[in-house]
């Protein structure tokens, strides 16, 4: 904590880092869904995310005016994903399409298993995870809220992690925290919740729960001002970070008295 002009300032946090990528954000925000391209141009700028997720496989390339026209790399770090795709051969090609575009080995792997609802294929996204590591990428792997499948992806080389949080644009929030738990207290690299989140209590109960970032689109995109919506998750990030790093008390089943059992 540090002190200046008597005013208490927020506690110092340590960047996040993410390969060779460095990161103050720990908001990482989606471009799909939106109503407009200056609509997601906004939206990212208020929710002050430095790292941005493009679904290379919906961009229109042969369209005069595409999404990446809208995301000022200066600004941005472009995190290409797999988004749309059932398998593991499918999600390589895009993979390196994405490195071909972006000139970056990041990507975020995402290999789905049932198009309704959207789980992932954890064979599959097992399968494509051995290639891509092998090719050099830096890997952050979309998977379920399961720990042995999370530890077993780390293992395989996986930088980040990242389980679902509750069904791809659900909005449900974390259904499993004790899963997310027990995913982090075995974990050696970050784990990024990512799916399912939204509102703010969402954002801010994942970083509570001690995830080092959360990744998020539908919760933004798809609030009646998605604008406005994004400022709130910023702050919520911000909040369930601070309270995160500041140690909350302990649970208990009987009253705690806050004042003194006896007058002086």
């Amino acid at each position: 904590m540090t002190q200046e002009s008597g005013a208490i300032q927020e506690i110092q946090d340590k960047p996040l880092q993410i390969g060779d990528i460095t990161l103050h954000s720990r908001l990482i925000v989606g471009t799909g869904k939106y109503k407009s391209f200056e609509e997601t141009e906004q939206a990212l700028a208020a929710s002050g995310t430095e790292m941005v997720t493009v679904a290379l496989r919906r961009v229109d390339f042969d369209a005069g005016d595409n999404l990446l026209n809208h995301i000022d790399t200066k600004k941005y770090i472009i995190l290409p994903n797999t988004a749309g795709c059932y398998n593991a051969d499918d999600a390589i090609r895009v993979s390196r399409l994405g490195r071909e575009i972006g000139n970056s080995n990041l990507v975020k792997l995402e290999v789905l298993g049932d198009p309704d609802t959207l789980l992932p294929n954890p064979m599959e996204t097992l399968k494509a995870l051995k290639v891509l590591v092998k090719d050099g990428f830096t890997v952050m792997t979309y998977t379920n809220d399961d720990p042995v499948m999370a530890k077993v992806l780390e293992e395989e080389g996986s930088t980040v992690v990242m389980p679902a949080g509750a069904p791809i644009g659900s909005g449900q929030g974390i259904l499993n925290p004790n899963n997310i738990r027990i995913i982090l207290e075995r974990a050696k690299v970050p784990i990024i919740v990512d799916a399912g989140v939204g509102t703010a209590s969402d954002v801010t109960r994942a970083f509570e729960l001690g995830c080092e970032a959360v990744l998020l689109n539908t919760g933004i995109a798809g609030a009646k001002d998605a604008v406005h919506m994004a400022i709130a998750m910023k702050h919520a990030a911000i909040a369930g970070r601070q309270a995160f790093l500041s140690g909350r008390i302990p649970k208990k089943l009987y009253a705690n008295a806050s004042s003194p059992a006896l007058d002086f």
